[in-house]
């Protein structure tokens, strides 16, 4: 009996919903509008996610020497860094091998390459790079350096600069690039859900008062408040189903069309890619998004004008 009462409602909710085609087009093509704006934003935070993930990996610190700083001095402030958990590695730049990639570097610059052979020395200092666990950890870093890299003849630092400063201010710029950009997907997701929930509404509204004689009619044979109501819930979830469909099938032309590029920006992800290795998941957000607004609009148009 139950399955008989699904079956009848189903049916008169698809018949609803093909009879009303120009109407159920327009909340369709709205609903998949939102529903564009949802996967794209979606797409748009694991590309961000993924660049700033990138730009970490390749942040470090470069600790410059003074000039007069000893060889052994720096050997053992490396030893020591390689022992601190918070570093994942420590290279060693000579000054000999700094001015080799300072000449290399300006290898185009003939200007500069003669200033460099009329000097009497070497006027580059050793290097040494680390790179940290989490750039989080860059901080503490630099403070330990400053506190330890000392010249134990007369107290002096034997650090020149560390550029640590520079990346900072870069990483934090980019992660506030993404949360402006998180706060301004969320306010597009909130306002055209509820333009889509609207649209779905009104379009509820009109196939309750299309189908206002059968409505009658239905009262009048005994027909149960939950029968007459149910079909009008199924034809916003139609709504919803086809747009998260239709979205879905959308994002497959775009992300194939948009993947070589975003990988070649250096952000280290393929949108193509990363769309086919999580469809699955992105088809359960798409389409559930989709019958989710369709049950919300089409409840409250039926609990507003079908009232028994």
């Amino acid at each position: 009996m139950l399955w008989t009462k699904i079956k009848r409602v189903s049916k008169s909710g698809f018949v609803s919903f093909w009879r009303n085609g120009s109407v159920s087009l327009a909340a369709v093509l709205i609903m998949t509008v939102t529903l564009l704006v949802i996967g794209s934003l979606l797409l748009l935070s694991a590309l961000l996610t993924s660049t700033l993930t990138s730009i970490k990996d390749k942040v470090d610190i470069n600790v410059y020497f003074v000039q007069n700083a000893n060889e052994s001095d720096i050997l053992d402030l490396q030893k020591t860094l390689q022992h601190l958990p918070e570093v994942a590695t420590v290279s060693y730049v000579t000054r000999d091998q700094a001015l080799q990639d300072f000449r290399a570097r300006h290898q185009n610059d003939q200007l500069t390459l003669q200033a460099l052979d009329e000097l009497s020395d070497n006027p580059l200092g050793a290097i040494v790079n680390i790179k940290a666990k989490d750039p989080s950890q860059y901080e503490g870093i630099t403070q330990f350096l400053q506190s330890k890299a000392v010249n134990p003849t007369d107290g002096s630092s034997i650090i020149d600069k560390i550029n640590y400063a520079q990346n900072k201010n870069a990483i934090d710029a980019i992660s506030r690039i993404i949360k402006s950009a998180e706060k301004l997907g969320l306010i597009l997701i909130i306002f055209f859900a509820l333009v889509a929930i609207l649209i779905t509404f009104n379009t509820v509204r009109l196939a309750i008062y299309s189908a206002r004689e059968e409505i009658s009619v239905m009262r009048l044979v005994g027909a149960s408040s939950m029968f007459i109501r149910m079909p009008f819930v199924v034809v916003g979830l139609m709504y919803g189903l086809v747009s998260g469909l239709i979205t879905v099938l959308l994002f497959y032309p775009i992300s194939y069309w948009l993947g070589p590029t975003t990988y070649s920006l250096g952000t280290g992800l393929n949108l193509f890619t990363y769309y086919l290795s999580n469809f699955g998941q992105f088809f359960v957000i798409i389409v559930g998004t989709g019958l989710v607004l369709g049950a919300i609009s089409s409840f409250l148009a039926v609990k507003k004008y079908l009232k028994f």
